[in-house]
């Protein structure tokens, strides 16, 4: 459910910070130092479902990048710049690189709170920055991801609209520090699974998206990482779009001394790189 009532998220603010301007049932809030520096934040509130659990019972990771992109796509909504809408002229936001890293996961009807913001614009990309906080107000995860604004038909990046950067601003303020790095792609190790693309998998920027990558890579692992290990930390860039009939091949290099894996993502067609992950375990 969307935020209603500024006084709802109080609890998540250092006391320096007021209220300045609060768009009601947008969750688009704008705050204000007792200095006067503006800071430009937005807010979604989620109730963790059945289905958005895995068979521990807590939310998969694959939830929390949905409920990371289902907040930014209501951002975007927020300022009158609804993704559909965007679609409609053959433009969309493409995730370029991105990093999670989680304390813990949401159990089955917890309530957690995505605070998101923009750190930075470029000429085609903004930087979004994510919190998510439990409703304790403790912050339970981070996120970064570098996103492209994107011409569908033409398969490249365009200018950012002015008015959506006007209406977003930008607070420099970094969720976590992360530089994104130069991730090792695999080369010589065998394939560990390889997945048919349906058209289920392609999304209005009619490729596959992040989330069915991120799905396949933790499908790709043993049983028994996932049943004693949680996936602490992801750092993932994207090279290449992949389409539907193509097949994803997917291969894994375990490090678990250091408890990380490399992951590579390549199609079936030439090889091509598709995309590439380093992740992080921690033990449950």
């Amino acid at each position: 459910m969307s935020i209603d009532n500024p006084r709802t998220i109080k609890q998540f603010l250092p006391s320096y910070w007021i209220i300045a301007t609060f768009s009601h049932n947008r969750g688009h809030i704008v705050l204000e130092d007792l200095r006067g520096n503006m800071q430009n934040y937005f807010y979604k509130k989620f109730e963790l479902r059945y289905f958005d659990m895995n068979k521990h019972g807590v939310a998969s990771p694959t939830t929390i990048l949905t409920l990371l992109e289902e907040t930014a796509a209501e951002h975007s909504y927020s300022i009158d710049y609804c993704l559909y809408n965007l679609e409609k002229k053959n433009i969309g936001w493409v995730l370029t690189s991105g990093t999670i890293d989680m304390i813990r996961y949401p159990k089955y009807k917890e309530t957690i709170l995505i605070k998101t913001w923009v750190s930075k614009f470029t000429l085609v990309k903004g930087y979004r920055e994510n919190i998510i906080f439990d409703d304790s107000g403790d912050i339970i995860g981070r996120a970064r991801g570098i996103w492209v604004f994107y011409d569908i038909e033409k398969k490249k990046p365009v200018p950012i609209i002015d008015e959506i950067k006007t209406k977003w601003g930008i607070n420099p303020e970094i969720s976590r520090e992360n530089n994104f790095e130069k991730i090792k792609v695999l080369n010589d190790e065998k394939h560990q699974l390889e997945y048919d693309i349906y058209k289920s998998d392609v999304d209005n920027n009619k490729h596959v998206n992040n989330i069915r990558y991120f799905h396949w890579l933790i499908e790709s692992l043993p049983d028994e990482i996932m049943d004693s290990y949680f996936l602490k930390v992801i750092n993932a860039k994207f090279f290449s779009e992949a389409n539907f009939g193509e097949k994803i091949r997917i291969f894994n290099k375990n490090e678990m001394e250091q408890k990380t894996f490399l992951h590579t993502m390549r199609s079936s067609i030439n090889n091509r790189l598709l995309a590439a992950a380093h992740t992080t375990w921690g033990k449950k």
